[in-house]
């Protein structure tokens, strides 16, 4: 009798690795990414920012995008207003720049100390 076995049975962790691979790699290229087009809108009085970390979650369409901002409390909540109200521009660029499947909604946070 011949039994035909799930692929996903035989080896569980290697699926579970290379997905959570996949996802830091994502997670990598959108922080990479995110900090170009940071880079080239015009955050003058903003502060000096930089994109630090970057969670994209499993199924790609969320990501939480972590910011560090040098600067005096007022140009940090300013950069953060920009951002977030620049969101739209931020993630039309990242989805011409990036292939995925779907494009991750942004979420702009400080980095926590």
């Amino acid at each position: 009798m011949i039994q035909v076995v799930s692929p996903a049975l035989l080896l569980p962790w290697a699926i579970i690795t290379m997905s959570s691979h996949r996802i830091e790699r994502v997670s990598e290229l959108v922080k990479r990414e995110v900090s170009q087009i940071v880079l080239e809108l015009n955050l003058a009085d903003c502060g000096f920012v930089t994109i630090t970390a970057a969670k994209i979650s499993p199924d790609l369409k969320e990501g939480r995008i972590y910011m560090s901002v040098i600067g005096s409390a007022e140009q940090k909540q300013r950069a953060l207003d920009t951002l977030e109200r620049r969101h739209g521009h931020i993630q039309h660029e990242l989805a011409h720049r990036i292939v995925l499947k779907y494009t991750p909604r942004l979420k702009f946070l400080p980095r926590r100390n």
